[in-house]
């Protein structure tokens, strides 16, 4: 295998892509550098048909290693790293998600795409290395497939857009952070989040993006035509066409077109199962000895069969399955304050999509500590998504969080980060959960309506709500296309897009993009933005019609958080020689403490008697005494020429014998004795910081 290297300038840096040297035995195989990253891309295609039937079975993984940012990870008895980190899992699925729609679906060949982080800068964003290392691992590669694709990340500070801005740095600072893919002329993937960006501007940075990828395409065909090799021939799901034709006759016949228009989802199943089951009996009578075989093939005709009606109604007709219009949205209930201990509810129903999200709120210490490979932060605001079986009327085991969770709960989380209120404002830590209990189409949407809801129930003073909506798009042939908003099932599983936009009155907070086709043009982006942004409005209406700002009291069953702001030398005045101090605060008064190096404190308690009782301890602490101060000073400790008092904590002062009395006194023991309280005002703070006090001013004030 001989060694090549090519390189191409883009974003301000070079893009160097090399083969020839690793992983020999992958039907196709690149190193892809960008600054100091460096990633990995194999892609391997077995020689015959898959063990796995229904599907065409792609597996993409996206494998981090904690070398290549001179990590160590794990405990000190175990190092090995294990399962992916959900940075890991959104990067793989956008992998996935771009490469997936150029197979061919007919296809069983296992094809399994791997990429794996070796170097990693700190700078140059690994995902949209990822993608272009493994459009061309396919490209140069014998297996069949529709690209080549690429992929960029769009920035955007001071007004101005930026291509693959530096992590940390101007993508941290900036407005946008958009990763967008596809080929030279249409966009396949999306995966946004912004702050309230509006729809014009986000067009715009499609457009700046899509120059740049056109770019990138023209660079891997020339790496292609040098080291590409021969396609090989993919093991397809065919049958005989005298076969495919009598199952398209019998669906046809059995009013399938009928079938798959309804409102009710489960009337929709029952007739569409009652089709099947007679296709299913002819295979079985007609050909007993290949019944397996051809099932699968029937199958495949009824998806095509009925993704053609689909089509073919809603570009001729503009009739959708429940009837709706193209615009409408469907039926909704918006609910909060439900539960009755959590510390905020929100219920959102659209259709036949239900979620109830709650709100939990935390002590600051509660945030989670993210380390992965890329990052080492910590994370004040968390959406967890669950998706169980009896929210689409199934059964199967209940497992730990899959790609679609984690997924649908980022894309959640991402739309309303922009809106929360600053830690110095709200400085919970702020966690949702968002249940799915029924499922027809868009419930990471519903996720994110759920969560606006139920932050307002809960208190958070967010700056606007958010809504979110998912649209559609048919295409048809010449690019003919009609866009569907709110998508429900069907619609999701045999249209050609499912777009998620999410934001506020003011603008885009997030966006998420897949297709079935191999990409939409920007006319097609322009259409549907412009539409989505009057169902956002729509739905937002409804939200603040039940709930028109968020609460301003929060539930009496969640914790309550004072803040502090000391001089940061002091923090060891509370915190005393081996944490005692503080140990000692948290014993007696049950509350929580955070300590932060700036010198914030934060005080969480579950009540505010609990919390003023720490507070003033702190206070006392950390008090800077002042000249002309008077205290209550306990006295500690008896000199020939006058007493030491605690006048705080920590904190003590000389009462000179001069400053006892207004009389004359021989001997401090004839006024003073050990534990004494006497009232005392601060006469000064001497250059070395030492306080002299006088019990003398302070009766001559009283």
């Amino acid at each position: 295998m001989d060694q090549k290297k090519w390189s191409l300038q883009i974003g301000g840096r070079i893009l160097e892509i090399e083969t020839g040297i690793l992983a020999g035995q992958a039907n196709g195989a690149v190193t892809v550098r960008y600054g100091d990253t460096i990633v990995l891309a194999t892609a391997v295609m077995s020689k015959g048909a898959s063990r796995v039937s229904g599907y065409f079975p792609l597996m993409v993984d996206f494998e981090e290693r904690y070398y290549a940012a001179g990590k160590i990870k794990g405990s000190r008895f175990i190092k090995r790293e294990g399962r992916p980190s959900d940075d890991a899992v959104l990067s793989g699925r956008a992998v996935d998600r771009t490469i997936r729609p150029l197979f061919n679906h007919r296809m069983r060949n296992d094809v399994q795409v791997i990429v794996t982080v070796l170097s990693y800068d700190g700078e140059n964003d690994p995902d949209v290395i990822a993608i272009i290392a493994a459009s061309t691992a396919l490209a140069i590669s014998n297996i069949p497939w529709n690209g080549p694709v690429a992929a960029v990340r769009v920035g955007k500070a001071n007004g101005e857009f930026v291509l693959n801005p530096v992590a940390n740095g101007e993508l941290a600072e900036g407005e946008l952070d958009l990763l967008i893919s596809g080929s030279a002329d249409k966009i396949n993937m999306i995966e946004s989040g912004a702050m309230e960006i509006s729809e014009e501007e986000m067009l715009r940075a499609f457009t700046f993006g899509q120059e740049a990828i056109k770019k990138i395409i023209g660079f891997i065909l020339e790496i292609q035509k040098e080291a590409g090799k021969e396609k090989n021939v993919p093991t397809l799901v065919a049958g005989t066409p005298e076969f495919e034709t009598k199952i398209k006759e019998i669906l046809l016949s059995e009013n399938l077109a009928e079938a798959l228009y309804d409102k009710d989802k489960k009337v929709i199943e029952e007739k569409i199962s009652a089709i099947q089951d007679k296709v299913k009996e002819y295979i079985k009578t007609t050909f007993p000895e290949e019944e397996a075989k051809l099932k699968e093939i029937a199958e495949i005709v009824f998806e095509e069969v009925s993704d053609e009606i689909v089509h073919k109604n809603i570009l001729e007709k503009e009739l959708r399955p429940d009837s709706r219009k193209l615009d409408e949205i469907r039926h909704i209930e918006c609910r909060t304050g439900i539960l009755p201990r959590t510390h905020g509810t929100g219920l959102f129903t659209r259709g036949e999509t239900q979620a109830l999200t709650v709100t939990t709120l935390g002590s600051p210490g509660d945030q989670q500590i993210i380390d992965t490979m890329e990052v080492d932060m910590k994370k004040r605001y968390i959406h967890h998504y669950n998706f169980p079986p009896y929210s689409v009327g199934e059964v199967r085991p209940m497992r730990g969080p899959g790609r679609r969770e984690v997924g649908h709960g980022a894309l959640a989380e991402k739309a309303l980060v922009p809106v929360l209120p600053s830690k110095e404002e709200f400085p919970y830590t702020i966690l949702l959960v968002s249940e799915i209990l029924s499922s027809n189409g868009s419930s990471s949407m519903a996720s994110t309506c759920g969560s606006t809801l139920s932050l307002m129930d809960a208190g958070v003073p967010l700056k606007r709500p958010v809504s979110g909506i998912a649209m559609g798009i048919i295409v048809g042939k010449d690019n003919q296309f009609k866009i569907l908003t709110d998508i429900q099932g069907l619609e999701d599983h045999y249209g050609d897009m499912d777009f998620k936009v999410a934001g506020t009155e003011k603008g885009i907070t997030a966006m998420q993009m897949d297709v079935k086709v191999d990409g939409v043009t920007l006319e097609m982006l322009s259409a549907v933005l412009t539409q989505s942004h009057q169902n956002r409005l729509e739905i937002l209406k409804k939200i603040t019609d039940t709930l028109p700002a968020p609460r301003t009291e929060m539930s009496q069953y969640a914790p309550r958080i004072i803040t502090i702001q000391i001089n940061p030398e002091k923090i060891r005045n509370v915190i005393g020689t081996g944490g005692k101090i503080i140990n000692e605060i948290i014993d007696q008064t049950g509350v929580q403490i955070d300590i932060e190096d700036s010198g914030m404190i934060f005080i969480t308690s579950p009540d505010q008697v609990s919390a003023a009782k720490a507070k003033e301890w702190i206070d006392n602490l950390t008090h800077e005494i002042k000249a002309g101060e008077f205290f209550s000073a306990k006295v500690t400790r008896i000199m020939a020429f006058g007493a030491f008092a605690e006048i705080l904590p920590g904190q003590e002062g000389l009462i000179h014998i001069s400053e006892i009395a207004e009389r004359r006194i021989e001997k401090v023991e004839d006024v003073l004795s050990v534990g004494d309280i006497v009232r005392v005002k601060v006469k000064e703070i001497d250059s070395q910081g030492r306080i002299n006090l006088s019990a003398r001013l302070a009766q001559q004030q009283k």
